[in-house]
């Protein structure tokens, strides 16, 4: 055991984390709904990046909070928190997960909080600010949905699966994108575009989509979370070559019985 490991956590050792997550979330959720409309709009890596000053004022508080119960975890935050631990703990943090949307006043925009130990993301939660829907999960406990427990579909036909996906701010990966995704939509029901990877993988756990692909997405803080309540949901969620998902590379979540055609229908597009 090296000297910042610590054991594998159980259900009850991850469970007032949840709960300080869930509390913070919910915190946020707040801010954001009686705040107003954003008034200062920035551009991050590209014209069609945004970031707002909500961004950064509910990740400073969603830190504070983190700081004054567990000083010694790790932070790392879309929007530049970055802390070293000495605890094993790291939290994962998306301020406003779907930041266009919520300048736009377009519904899907998230608080996103997760945690990994040693490197396991083993916690998540994702609240859903406009329908006020919270998705949670700790490893080893299953995942739910405003406290009631979810599932992911048992579909096993693609061609009947509706699927989510997304896109980079990035013009030529967009463009490449694209082209992938006209192998894609002959071959399943029909395409979801969200915005925000988070609630995508949320709805995958919950059922309300059958699989979710995306590439170029930013960091780990955009599926740490959201990842765990998808496998304690009973889905898969890879990198497309069947690795750990790893952040930029390209992603795939869905339940067990659509996840080896889904994946070589992607591996197909994806050699374009």
């Amino acid at each position: 055991m090296t000297p910042h490991s610590v054991p594998a956590p159980s259900p009850a050792d991850l469970a007032p984390l949840l709960q300080l997550a869930t509390d913070i979330a919910l915190e946020c959720g707040e801010l954001l709904r009686t705040a107003g409309p954003p008034r200062a709009v920035e551009q991050k890596s590209s014209t069609v990046d945004l970031v707002t000053e909500l961004d950064r004022r509910v990740e400073r508080h969603i830190v504070e909070r983190l700081r004054a119960t567990r000083p010694d975890d790790g932070l790392l935050g879309e929007e530049g928190a970055t802390r070293d631990g000495t605890s094993g703990v790291r939290w994962l943090i998306d301020p406003i997960d779907g930041t266009t949307n919520f300048v736009y006043g377009y519904p899907g925009f998230a608080i996103s909080i997760g945690a990994e130990v040693d490197g396991t993301p083993v916690l998540g939660v994702v609240h859903d600010v406009l329908l006020r829907e919270t998705f949670s999960a700790i490893q080893g406990g299953g995942a739910t949905l405003n406290a009631m427990p979810i599932r992911v579909n048992a579909l096993a036909d693609l061609s009947t699966a509706l699927v989510g996906t997304g896109f980079s701010y990035g013009a030529q990966t967009r463009e490449a994108q694209a082209r992938a995704l006209r192998h894609v939509l002959p071959a399943v029901r029909d395409i979801r575009r969200r915005g925000a990877a988070s609630l995508d993988l949320c709805w995958v756990a919950c059922g309300r989509l059958d699989a979710y692909f995306e590439g170029d997405i930013g960091g780990a803080w955009d599926i740490g979370a959201g990842s765990v309540v998808l496998r304690e949901a009973g889905g898969l969620i890879t990198s497309l070559d069947g690795g750990p998902p790893a952040p930029p590379a390209l992603l795939l979540a869905t339940n067990p019985a659509l996840y080896e055609t889904f994946r070589a229908l992607l591996e197909r597009a994806h050699a374009d």
